[in-house]
C-alpha cells in the first residue's frame, strides 16, 4: 500500500519535523478548557448529592453530559464540514462556558441535570473541531507525538484543576462552577485571537475534502479496535472516574470531598507522566503495543482500587490506573488518525470514535453507580476493570496498523469515493 502523501507546507507541519503553530495553540487551549474541567469534577456528584439524591442519581448528571455529546455529535460532525473547524471548535467552547456558569445557580437538582446536559453540546462540538484540526495539521510520522501534547496539555490542565476545585469547595460547592465558566470563556478568547488569521487552518476548507463514510472506516481493524478502546476509556475515565471516585473517597474511605480532588489529580499526574513517552512509542513501534499495555495495565489497577482501604494504597492505585490511561491515549488518537488521513473529510468517523467514548461514559456511572448501591464499590471497580481488559483482547487480535516493521512508514488512510 502506498504511503500517504506528505503535506505540503501550507496544509502541514514543515518538513523540518517541528509541529506547527497551530497546534500549539491547541494545546494551549486544551489546557485552559481542562483546568476548568478539572475543577468542576471534584465537586460535581457532590453538589448533586446535596440535594438528597441516591448514588445513581448523581451519577446519572456525570451520565447526562456525555448523553448530550453521544446525541449531538452527528449534528457536529455536520457543522464542520459546513462551518470549518475553528467557528465550531470556538463557539462550542462559549456553550459549554455559558451552560457550565448557569449550573452554579441550579436551584435543584432537576435544573443541574438539565443544564449540566446542554453543556454536552458545546463540549461535542470543539472536541470534533479540535481532533479534526489536529489530524489536518499533523503529518503522519508526528501524530503521536502531536496527540500526546495535546493530552499532555489537557492532563496537565486536569493534575491543577482538581486541586483548586477541592479548595473552592470548601468556600462553597457553587463556586468551581463559576470559575470554570470564567476559565471556558478565557479558552475560548485565546482560540479566537491565535486561529482567526492563521494561514494553515484556512487554506483548505474541510468542505472541499473527498469524504471517508463510516462504513469505509469500520472495515478497517485497527479502527474497530480504537472504537473498543475508546469506549473502554469513556467508561472508566470520562465516567466512572469522576463519577464514583469522589463517593468513593467520602462514603468508603470516610475522607473530606478535597481528598476527591487529589485523587483526581494523581490519576491526571500518572497520565501525564507517561504520555511524552507513550507518544515516542507509538510512532516508533506502533499503535498496538502501548495500547495492549496500556488497557491491561489501567483495567488491574482500576480493579485494585476497588478493594484498597487506606489513602497511600488508594493514591497509588489510582497513579497506576493514571499512567495505564497515559500509554492509551496517544496510540489511540493516532490510530483513528491514521485511518482518517490528512486528506479526507472524517467529521463522521470522528463523530462515531467520539460517540463510542461518549456510550461508554454515559453506561458506565450508571451501570456501577447501580452496583454499588446493590452490592458494593468494590464490585463497581471491578466491573469497570473488566470493560478494559475486554477492549484488550480486542486489540490483541488486531492486526498493528503501521505493518511489522518499526520504520515503515504510516499506512495510506482508506480513501473516501470522490464524487
Amino acid at each position: 500500500m502506498d504511503a500517504e502523501p506528505e503535506l505540503t507546507s501550507t496544509s502541514a507541519a514543515p518538513a523540518d519535523s517541528r509541529l506547527p503553530r497551530e497546534v500549539w495553540v491547541l494545546v494551549t487551549v486544551s489546557f485552559v478548557i481542562a483546568l476548568g474541567f478539572g475543577i468542576v469534577a471534584p465537586a460535581l456528584p457532590t453538589f448533586a448529592r446535596s440535594f438528597d439524591v441516591s448514588v445513581t442519581a448523581a451519577s446519572i448528571v456525570v451520565s447526562a453530559f456525555a448523553f448530550m455529546r453521544l446525541a449531538f455529535a452527528p449534528i457536529s460532525g455536520k457543522l464542520v464540514s459546513a462551518l470549518g473547524e475553528r467557528p465550531v471548535y470556538i463557539w462550542g467552547i462559549i456553550v459549554v462556558g455559558l451552560s457550565t456558569g448557569a449550573c452554579a445557580f441550579a436551584a435543584n437538582y432537576w435544573q443541574l441535570l438539565i443544564l449540566r446536559s446542554l453543556g454536552g453540546v458545546g463540549s461535542t462540538m470543539f472536541t470534533v473541531s479540535a481532533v479534526g484540526l489536529l489530524i489536518r495539521l499533523t503529518p503522519p510520522p508526528l501524530r503521536g507525538r502531536s496527540t500526546s501534547l495535546w493530552s499532555s496539555s489537557f492532563l496537565l490542565g486536569g493534575v491543577t484543576g482538581p486541586l483548586v476545585g477541592g479548595g473552592l469547595i470548601g468556600i462553597s460547592l457553587r463556586a468551581p462552577f463559576v470559575v470554570y465558566s470564567i476559565a471556558l470563556f478565557v479558552a475560548a478568547a485565546v482560540a479566537w485571537l491565535f486561529l482567526r488569521r492563521s494561514p494553515v487552518v484556512g487554506v483548505v476548507s474541510a468542505v472541499d475534502l473527498p469524504v471517508l463514510t463510516v462504513r469505509a472506516a469500520f472495515a478497517h481493524p485497527a479502527y474497530r479496535a480504537a472504537l473498543s478502546s475508546n469506549f473502554a476509556n469513556g467508561w472508566a475515565v470520562t465516567g466512572v472516574r469522576v463519577s464514583l471516585v469522589p463517593l468513593f473517597v467520602v462514603e468508603v474511605l470516610h475522607r473530606a470531598e478535597s481528598l476527591a480532588g487529589l485523587a483526581l489529580s494523581v490519576f491526571a499526574a500518572g497520565t501525564v507522566a507517561v504520555l511524552t513517552l507513550s507518544g515516542r512509542l507509538a510512532d516508533s513501534f506502533g499503535r498496538r503495543p502501548p495500547m495492549l499495555i496500556g488497557l491491561v495495565v489501567t483495567g488491574s489497577a482500576t480493579i485494585w482500587l476497588g478493594f484498597t482501604s487506606g489513602v497511600p494504597e488508594f493514591l497509588a492505585a489510582a497513579l497506576i490506573a493514571g499512567a495505564g490511561t497515559g500509554l492509551i491515549t496517544p496510540a489511540q488518537g493516532a490510530t483513528v488518525a491514521d485511518v482518517i488521513g490528512s486528506h479526507a473529510k472524517g467529521g463522521p468517523a470522528l463523530a462515531i470514535a467520539q460517540m463510542t467514548a461518549d456510550i461508554g461514559a454515559i453506561l458506565g456511572p450508571i451501570a456501577t453507580g447501580l452496583v454499588a448501591d446493590k452490592l458494593s464499590y468494590a464490585a463497581a471497580f471491578v466491573l469497570t476493570g473488566i470493560v478494559s481488559l475486554l477492549a484488550a483482547v480486542v486489540w490483541l487480535r488486531s492486526p498493528e496498523p503501521l505493518g511489522p516493521k518499526q520504520t515503515q512508514r504510516v499506512p495510506a488512510p482508506i480513501r473516501a469515493p470522490t464524487r
